[in-house]
């Protein structure tokens, strides 16, 4: 159902309690604890946005954790375990497979320990400035990340310029081999359709800016051992380039020499001179963070004084989600539950809300292997971050109208539910076992004896939409195990509590709870935030 709402980026003045705090975090973050609710308890909308939107610090790059697992002739003297590949040529492309699971591990460490806006932020520009591990250099993924994620509440002028200068997104687009003599617009192309300018909307560039733009972009190569983006004067086109009426018939002026560079600057500029851009990027965070469905009320009076704020403040992206995150629309009764969780977004969502245990680093092989799982899991359920099907990125994030509910099939949605409640039965990677605690997890509620105070908790915090009578009736009856009297769930709960040591008691409560948390996250209800 799209979201039927008048209300703009005007201020929320409304109450902010715990519905509106979950809101807020299952949006702005990968999942959500208990202890987050406790933490935030009684601070208002603008204390709580000053915790979240902010940048988080920088962490270590990733590191050399399959040194025990390659072939001995693969393994490389200059990074021994335990330290990072990042920054060194790539001996053997053999292992290169080991080098992206570790880059995956790592990210999904970020992703899942990162307390802000800054990781979900940076998956934000990746959707849409996507890049694949098909460049074939690990290199490329992290500094890729790396300069998203350091750029996440920056300046988007300077996302736009650093991603031309990217190896990922050159190499991915055919950047590298555009030169004059044999030009490829494929960057250019995307520079305006995808990155910057969008589709679909009048007046719009054409196809002669594209061929103007891929001339400007010539002459960039990468540096086989470094992996940096490199300048060659000789290939790149010096001729003036002459833009469309769209472009006011600019003409960028061609240079020689190392001057040559100066054009890509001149090419941003001229871009970013059209309020297209805001709008794009608005409308791309809306979608995002929000919803799917623009329609012209939307438009008006969200995405267009967004799209005002953001020019106003030279295209820094912190003021616009600023004003998002404390407008009266983001907090409009319909974008409640209106959202469709991503693959990244439930599965992450359930490692965090349903607080299962994760190895630390004192074993890397075992951290970073366990970690990737959860990005298998997203993969699964087609969102793996570094391998969009696509140069456009994720359907759910662009192709019309479906969007964000070409997340659900016939095949996810049972891969969902899978994979859900296969946490719940939990398995075993190199002796650690993953799985939920049902028995811990309950008793991080306030009453977890009384069944109908549990249930009311439980759904409160992993469902957004309010439940049912029907639904808490029918729950109930599972932890009553069919019996009648509140007490039996009552007596069964006390008598783990009071003897834990009891086997039997222990069986009977994991049991009833198996059962109680396995249909909580086979509902529909879970699939939205």
């Amino acid at each position: 159902m799209p979201i039927v709402s008048s209300k703009g980026i005007g201020v929320y003045t409304g109450i902010f309690g715990e519905k509106e705090l979950k809101h807020l975090l299952r949006r702005t973050r990968f999942g959500i604890r208990k202890s987050d609710l406790t933490a935030y308890n009684g601070q208002t909308l603008n204390q709580v946005l000053s915790s979240i939107l902010i940048q988080s610090p920088e962490p270590s790059p990733p590191l050399n954790h399959y040194e025990n697992i390659i072939q001995p002739q693969y393994k490389e003297s200059a990074i021994p375990f335990g330290t990072t590949w990042v920054n060194t040529t790539p001996q053997f492309p053999e292992i290169n497979f080991h080098k992206i699971n570790s880059f995956r591990g790592w990210l999904a460490i970020n992703y899942h320990k990162d307390t802000t806006i800054t990781e979900k932020m940076a998956l934000f520009l990746h959707s849409f400035i996507p890049i694949s591990h098909d460049v074939n250099d690990p290199r490329f993924l992290y500094r890729n990340y790396k300069m998203l994620r350091t750029n996440a509440l920056g300046n988007f002028k300077t996302v736009i310029k650093s991603s031309l200068l990217d190896s990922g997104v050159l190499k991915y687009l055919n950047g590298d081999v555009n030169q004059k003599n044999a030009p490829d617009e494929n960057l250019a192309r995307e520079l305006q359709e995808l990155f910057t300018l969008g589709k679909g909307f009048t007046p719009i560039y054409n196809e002669s800016d594209v061929k103007e733009a891929a001339k400007v972009l010539t002459g960039y190569t990468i540096d086989r051992t470094t992996g940096f983006v490199v300048f060659n004067p000789n290939r790149h086109d010096t001729t003036n380039k002459t833009f469309s009426s769209y472009y006011n018939n600019n003409v960028i002026a061609g240079k020689t020499g190392t001057a040559g560079q100066d054009e890509l600057d001149d090419l941003v500029n001229m871009i970013f001179q059209k309020d297209d851009v805001a709008l794009h990027f608005c409308r791309k965070l809306y979608g995002f963070f929000v919803y799917y469905d623009i329609d012209s009320t939307i438009e008006a009076n969200v995405i267009v004084p967004l799209a005002n704020i953001m020019r106003s403040n030279n295209y820094e992206i912190l003021p616009v989600i600023q004003a998002l995150f404390a407008s009266e629309h983001f907090y409009d009764t319909d974008v409640y539950g209106s959202h469709i969780k991503s693959p990244v977004d439930i599965i992450f969502g359930q490692y965090q809300e349903m607080e299962i245990a994760l190895p630390d680093n004192s074993d890397i092989l075992k951290q970073y292997e366990i970690y990737s799982d959860m990005f298998a899991g997203s993969f699964l359920l087609r969102q793996l971050p570094y391998d969009p099907p696509s140069v456009s990125g994720w359907e759910a994030y662009y192709q019309k109208p479906l969007m964000h509910e070409n997340w659900i099939t016939t095949d996810t949605i049972a891969n969902r539910n899978k994979y859900a409640v296969g946490l719940l039965i939990g398995y075993t990677k190199r002796s650690f076992k993953i799985q939920v605690d049902t028995i811990n997890y309950t008793k991080g509620f306030l009453n977890p004896s009384d069944p109908n105070k549990l249930i009311d908790d439980a759904l409160g915090f992993l469902h957004t939409i309010p439940a049912t009578a029907e639904l808490k009736t029918y729950l109930k009856s599972i932890l009553l195990f069919g019996q009648s009297q509140d007490y039996y769930w009552t007596n069964a709960w006390n008598d783990h509590i009071n003897s834990p040591n009891d086997a039997a008691k222990k069986k009977l409560v994991s049991d009833l709870l198996f059962a109680f948390y396995k249909y909580i996250l086979e509902l529909a209800e879970y699939q939205l935030m």
